[in-house]
This record gives C-alpha cells, sequence and structure tokens, in this order.
C-alpha cells in the first residue's frame, strides 16, 4: 500500500538526517514536508518532491508550524523533546535522528532531565551536551526509520 494516508514531518534546523528521511520516504512513497527557517533558505532546497515549508525566524517557529500541520498517524523527525511531546498528544510518532522512537511512556522523563539541565545552567554550572553525531547514530536512523516505514504503509 502506498503511504498517501501519512506523512513525514522533518524538522529541518540543524538535522543530520534529512537526505536519509527523503531517500527513504521516496522508496516507501511517502510524502515528505521540511520546515525550516529562512535562515536555512537555499536555491539548493530539498528534492523536487519534498514540500519544504520556510518560517520567519524564531526560536520556536518551525516547532509551531509542524504542531499545526501533523496529523494522526504521521511521523516528525525530530531532536527536540518539547516538539516530540506535542506529536505525541496529537497521537503521531516521533523519532529522534539517533533512531530512538520518543515515546508516551518516556517523554515526560526526558522532559525532566531537560528541564532540570536547564536549572543547573542557570545557575551558572555547565551540563554534559550531546555527543557528536557519527556514522552509527546515521545507521541507527536509517534502521529504526526502516521498521516504522514498513509498520505504517503495512497498514
Amino acid at each position: 500500500m502506498e503511504g498517501k494516508y501519512m506523512k513525514i514531518l522533518i524538522d529541518g534546523d540543524g538535522s543530520p538526517v534529512k537526505e536519509a528521511t527523503i531517500a527513504l520516504a521516496k522508496q516507501y512513497q511517502v510524502p515528505v514536508q521540511l520546515v525550516t527557517t529562512f535562515d536555512h533558505y537555499s536555491q539548493k532546497n530539498a528534492a523536487e518532491d519534498v514540500d519544504v515549508i520556510y518560517v520567519d525566524r524564531g526560536a520556536e517557529a518551525a516547532d509551531y508550524k509542524i504542531v499545526g500541520l501533523v496529523q494522526k498517524g504521521d511521523l516528525v523527525v525530530t531532536q527536540d523533546y518539547g516538539l516530540a511531546s506535542l506529536v505525541l498528544a496529537k497521537k503521531a510518532r516521533a523519532l529522534h535522528q539517533n533512531g530512538q522512537e520518543y515515546l508516551p511512556e518516556t517523554i515526560d522523563f526526558l522532559l525532566v532531565q531537560r528541564y532540570e539541565s536547564a536549572m543547573i545552567r542557570k545557575a551558572g554550572k555547565h551540563t554534559k551536551g550531546p555527543r557528536a553525531y557519527t556514522e552509527n547514530d546515521r545507521e541507527q536512523f536509517k534502521q529504526a526509520l526502516i521498521q516504522i516505514l514498513e509498520e505504517l504503509t503495512a497498514k
């Protein structure tokens, strides 16, 4: 079955998995919407069959646009825990760039962790930042995306 009943939305600002997501979505005939700020405008843009949506500059502008576009059954690719929690509330799925799927059972823990780290930084202390993105992360992402696409397009 074609993936016409779902779409993939990519939180495009700084995503290292745009190309991999677009290539796999094309194989499964699933439409892709890439949401990014005008700060990342390019004449090159994405593939011609990708709907690129530009939003004004702003801390959460792309996130708000994605929340407005996402529907039940869609998949959002993001590294933003806050966006992932909003996506899950709309009965869509969310996938991190390292291949970990955000789940309703674990999203609250991730949000609390993010909040605690912000409070530590606000107090003037350092917290450990994210580690460098690796080729292994990219492979794990691809495998997780394939598994999700198999599930969602088999319905």
